[in-house]
């Protein structure tokens, strides 16, 4: 893949339309960067498909840092079982919403800095939060992104960190609050780890593994 053909791959993204999962669409309507934050948390090591009932069931017990600074831990781990780790996740968002009301006035930070001092949270959770929550430039890359960006030829990088570094030098910054939705849709439905859909994939002719 050309560097110049960026522009022509997201639009072919776009214009492709994949369907997104439940959870990610509730995402995409997300404009509250305390709600991105907690749902991120939650989806960290679980599907979509368990992800997305148990946030709904989340989001009954509160939508504020005040909220889940006074929720029970173990009301809270019933809400959001079975996700993964549910137990250290409830305990996560109680103790974040707890420093969030006492130390930043029950402002999420929209610094990744800042938000990667919170237990637990890394850069992938702190780009999704600022680009989803603020509507700010931020790359989120998860394990999708890494791997379809080395796929077809744009990034040569072993850890998804080290692609979110690359990709902050060369990714043009008006794509970077929607990349992350593209190649995640892209990721799960076409461009799999195992066995690609190439035969069906709206940009194949921008992709290295097609020469």
């Amino acid at each position: 893949m050309k560097d110049a053909d960026i522009g022509n791959v997201v639009e072919g993204l776009k214009v492709a339309k994949q369907p997104l999962s439940d959870f990610a669409q509730l995402m995409e309507n997300f404009h509250d960067p305390f709600l991105v934050l907690i749902a991120c948390i939650l989806s960290l090591r679980t599907n979509d498909n368990t992800t997305y009932p148990a946030t709904l069931r989340m989001l009954e017990l509160g939508k504020t840092p005040e909220d889940f600074a006074n929720c029970d831990i173990k009301v809270l781990e019933k809400a959001i079982y079975p996700v993964g780790f549910y137990a250290n996740k409830a305990k996560q968002i109680v103790d974040l919403s707890k420093e969030l009301v006492e130390k930043y006035n029950s402002k999420v930070p929209d610094s990744i800095e800042e938000l990667c001092k919170f237990k637990g949270v890394g850069r992938k959770t702190a780009n999704l939060t600022i680009a989803k929550g603020y509507d700010k430039p931020a790359i989120c890359v998860d394990i999708h992104v890494h791997r379809i960006f080395n796929r077809m030829g744009y990034v040569k990088t072993k850890t998804p960190d080290e692609t979110e570094i690359v990709l902050r030098e060369k990714l043009p910054q008006k794509y970077w609050i929607d990349i992350n939705t593209l190649l995640v849709t892209h990721g799960r439905n076409v461009c799999k780890p195992i066995k690609p859909n190439c035969a069906i994939c709206p940009i194949k002719c921008y992709c290295d593994k097609n020469i």
